[in-house]
């Protein structure tokens, strides 16, 4: 599912990992070996969690529901947004706002408000504004865009979270973990895989490394959202064979109706038939 190879994940520098001192224990069984006081992480268990992980965002996406990106650190920022706009997924790559996950219908309402604004604008009562009030108004609405504007089309709560950082994102994994939403992140050895549902062992500060599996991750996510327009033109079409059968079905009966109607006028009733023998 992943279609990345040993080599590219080795020449991307997914394996380097962070010094022995800082590692935790939790991380051991995807640990290969120590060299010069960092630890090196094994590919082979990176390409397997990799698969598992695609897989299962390719079925979360093929069943219609939404992923959401999560990456606020500055390394990941672009590649994450830039993936995410390209898939039309909703992203947080500035802050994590406490609440973003449960308590969603506040948030709902700063999305409104977003977008009250943005109509606003385009009225002739924000040129008619005096220059303070349109600054200030200017302002907000930024500070929305730069904190909000990832998941300005988010009607619902998404079905899953792609973390770039485990430590750094821990309160959206606690909240997802509250709602009971899978997370799917890069875990480096500093951090605990058992955090998450779907551990991607790689390393999560080096730009290179980010990029190929959010690339990754992203092809994933594309082949889902094709397989599911696959199924939405055959279920068309199939809807269309359906009404076409049962127009056909309307017809034939309309046409068997006047045929019905000349057999019984042609052939002579019983009482006739009886009064011709009594003559």
């Amino acid at each position: 599912m992943s279609r990345v190879e040993y080599k590219d994940l080795l020449d991307a520098g997914v394996h380097f990992g962070h010094l022995t001192r800082k590692w935790d224990p939790r991380i051991a069984p995807y640990v290969f070996m120590e060299k010069n006081g960092i630890h090196i992480i094994d590919l082979n268990k990176t390409l397997v969690c990799l698969d598992d992980a695609c897989a299962a965002l390719a079925k979360i996406v093929r069943a219609g529901r939404k992923v959401m990106f999560v990456a606020t650190k500055r390394q990941a920022q672009e590649i994450v947004a830039e993936e995410a706009q390209r898939l039309r997924m909703p992203y947080v790559t500035e802050r994590w706002l406490g609440g973003m996950l449960t308590n969603f219908a506040t948030v709902r309402k700063s999305l409104k408000k977003m977008s009250s604004m943005d109509k606003m604008m385009k009225e002739d009562a924000f040129k008619n504004m005096a220059k303070r009030e349109r600054l200030m108004f200017t302002r907000e609405r930024e500070k929305l865009e730069r904190l909000l504007g990832g998941i300005a089309d988010l009607t619902r709560l998404p079905a899953a979270l792609f973390v770039i950082d485990v430590k750094r994102e821990h309160i959206a994994i606690a909240e997802a973990h509250k709602l009971g939403i899978p997370v799917f992140a890069m875990v480096d050895t500093n951090s605990n895989p058992g955090a998450v549902q779907f551990p991607i062992p790689a390393n999560d500060d080096a730009f290179k490394s980010i990029q190929i599996i959010t690339k990754t991750v992203g092809k994933a996510i594309e082949e889902g959202l094709a397989e599911r327009k696959k199924d939405k033109e055959e279920q068309k079409l199939a809807k269309e064979e359906q009404a076409k059968r049962e127009a056909d079905g309307e017809k034939a009966a309309e046409k068997a109706e006047p045929k019905a109607e000349t057999a019984e006028k042609t052939e002579p009733s019983a009482e006739k038939v009886q009064e011709g023998k009594a003559e």
